[in-house]
């Protein structure tokens, strides 16, 4: 499966992610895109976008999209915050599905 670590999301939390193929919104060179720019260019090569934009799916139409978005709710974006929700969001990835937008946490 492949990931997209959304620009609010500590690079290093990639390592909490063993077995997926996991990039940067950098790494992919998309820095800066707004979030409907930003799904749009990641629908055809990613399967989830992990975030802590807790407002992404009412901001976006999310419908037409095959790219799943997983929205991780902690206290901030901190990898010790994150942390403690990876093994919660490595059990959703196993069953998520096309299109879905699940709130881990919080």
């Amino acid at each position: 499966m492949r990931l997209l670590l959304d620009e609010c999301v500590p690079k290093r939390l990639r390592r909490s992610l063993p077995g997926f193929d996991v990039q940067t919104v950098q790494d992919a060179g998309w820095a800066g895109l707004a979030n409907g720019a930003l799904l749009q260019a990641a629908d055809a090569s990613f399967d989830a976008l992990l975030t802590v934009d807790q407002g992404v799916q009412h901001q976006q139409n999310t419908a037409a999209l095959r790219i799943s978005i997983v929205i991780m709710v902690a206290t901030s974006n901190d990898i010790d915050d994150l942390g403690p929700l990876m093994p919660a969001v490595i059990e959703v990835l196993r069953d998520l599905g096309p299109g879905q937008v699940v709130r881990v946490g919080g």
